[in-house]
């Protein structure tokens, strides 16, 4: 039987959007509690106003004006600051590298607590945001981050793709692989056939049209634009083609403007923003799921789509080396030839795709979010040991 523990959960985003840090936190934060554990978040409001709900605590913020949702804290003295440091947790989680981490700084330097800390965002990827020269770009961020982490106790990776990249920055800490963990049972809900079919038609899908879907946010980092351009490939050879593309972001102005320009506006679908309770059902409404992203650390759309039973086809990155299996649950392309052989192939064996879809829910499994608390559940462990 596992001691509880007081854990502290520190993050930049919790409630303003839906992504995989926001995810992972909520995952982990559902299990820990489920064990038995006291947990406690301290995150940034979404506005100049502080204030606590349940065992969440929101420090007032304002924007910064650099990414879509990204915001700075007014203050690092507050009073429900201070009430962390009374309460003395145990250990820090600690899920971002900038403002939320010098909260966990501060309250493991006046509260003896060690400092777990998970490296999600490949700043390399982002950092044209702040810096136009992306060699400067990255040298700064390999600086930045041997410093930050100097004093952290333990660095968590969510795939191998993040572990490398963190020897590469030339960070010392040890670093352990932990994949982030989905809520099986919310992807293990199926839609009836005549539920999918009504769904598909209401947004004007017909039964003897094939699904590519793309789920997640709407940014440059995540390649969009080479997506619609083999769609428009694709499309041109098989005209029963449509692409889903569900999820919001600041690109997606951009997005349907290129549609326009690819002559492929009628048969591209912008949903929008989903319910997070409903996003399983939109998995459902493809056929395949489909990126082109290589901004991915951890990948939890990919593994969401494979829980939901979808064959993927997804540009080659390192992320995807425990999730797809080449031939059996989906291919990786690196050249726009092998995405046109693949798509073609799979929607031209109706077999395979259910063969596909059943290996791609047997990976899934693996990445249960019980797994992965039980996983940090001992790495807090032999840090308090």
């Amino acid at each position: 039987m596992v001691n509880a523990m007081k854990i502290l959960i520190t993050t930049d985003l919790y409630t303003t959007e839906t992504n995989g840090v926001v995810t992972s936190v909520r995952n982990l934060r559902d299990y820990l509690k489920e064990k038995g554990h006291d947990v406690r978040i301290l995150t940034l409001s979404e506005s100049m106003n502080s204030h606590k709900d349940g065992d969440v605590s929101y420090i007032r913020s304002v924007p910064i004006g650099v990414y879509p949702n990204i915001r700075m804290p007014v203050s690092y003295h507050h009073r429900l600051v201070q009430e962390l440091i009374d309460w003395k947790p145990d250990v820090i989680h600690s899920q971002c590298e900038f403002f939320s981490f010098q909260y966990a700084a501060r309250i493991a330097r006046l509260t003896g607590a060690p400092i777990v800390h998970t490296y999600h965002t490949l700043y390399d990827q982002y950092v044209t945001y702040v810096v136009p020269s992306k060699r400067l770009g990255n040298r700064l961020v390999q600086i930045f981050l041997r410093k930050r982490l100097k004093n952290v106790d333990q660095v968590i990776a969510p795939t191998h793709k993040v572990e490398h990249s963190l020897l590469n920055y030339g960070v010392k800490n040890k670093i352990s692989v932990v994949p982030s963990g989905i809520s099986l049972e919310q992807h293990q809900k199926r839609l009836t056939e005549e539920e999918r079919r009504a769904k598909r038609a209401s947004l004007g899908i017909s039964d003897d049209q094939k699904v590519l879907l793309y789920l997640g946010r709407l940014g440059t980092e995540k390649n969009l634009d080479e997506l619609l351009g083999l769609f428009a490939d694709a499309f041109a050879e098989n005209p029963s083609l449509v692409l889903l593309i569900v999820g919001g972001g600041p690109a997606r102005e951009q997005l349907e403007r290129y549609t326009d320009k690819l002559h492929i506006h009628d048969h591209v679908i912008f949903t929008g923003m989903v319910e997070p309770s409903e996003v399983q059902e939109y998995y459902q409404l493809g056929d395949v799921f489909v990126s082109a992203s290589t901004s991915e650390t951890q990948g939890l759309t990919y593994i969401e789509a494979a829980a939901n039973g979808l064959p993927l086809l997804c540009r080659q990155d390192l992320c995807l080396q425990d999730v797809i299996e080449q031939g059996e649950n989906g291919f990786e392309y690196t050249t726009e030839e092998e995405f046109l052989q693949n798509i073609e192939a799979i929607m031209q064996n109706p077999d395979w795709r259910v063969h596909a879809g059943k290996r791609s829910e047997e990976i899934a499994a693996g990445f249960d979010k019980e797994i992965f608390g039980e996983t940090m559940e001992k790495v807090y462990e032999s840090l308090l040991k």
